[in-house]
């Protein structure tokens, strides 16, 4: 018994943190901004991005972190493709889905989200900072 179920208990860790080394950011997603708390009324509407990553292998679900950064990542290089440079969530992701809206501010600085007592990043966007998915175990 114990034969049988040893490989299994070293094979499963090694599954689950698999499940994201496909989803890179690539260099033209690099370019692409996230709006979480900006106003992008006064950019232009490119369309509506929904990606989808597993949320669960198995009966485990995944690291709701790991799940949140590769939509992101999707979502920043399927807008790419679209001619947009800026994205925003236009809802919470359920079941390893979620919903962007692409927009094209170009250099225009997004003025602050309006709403209830939302705060504020402390540093602005300059256009240099990038967001990557952080390692985990799954």
């Amino acid at each position: 018994m114990l034969k049988r179920v040893l490989p299994l208990c070293v094979a499963l860790p090694v599954l689950l943190s698999a499940c994201s080394w496909g989803i890179k950011l690539d260099a033209a997603g690099r370019k692409v901004h996230t709006a979480w708390l900006s106003d992008v009324s006064s950019c232009k509407n490119m369309g509506k991005i929904t990606v989808s990553v597993m949320d669960r292998v198995g009966p485990f679900n995944r690291n709701d972190i790991t799940v949140l950064d590769e939509l992101e990542v999707m979502a920043r290089n399927e807008a790419a493709t679209m001619g947009a440079d800026t994205v925003k969530p236009l809802g919470k992701a359920q079941g390893g889905e979620q919903t962007w809206g692409a927009y094209q501010c170009g250099t225009q600085k997004l003025p602050p989200a309006q709403g209830e007592g939302q705060a504020q990043p402390a540093v602005p966007y300059s256009g240099k900072a990038s967001t990557y998915p952080m390692k985990s175990g799954g």
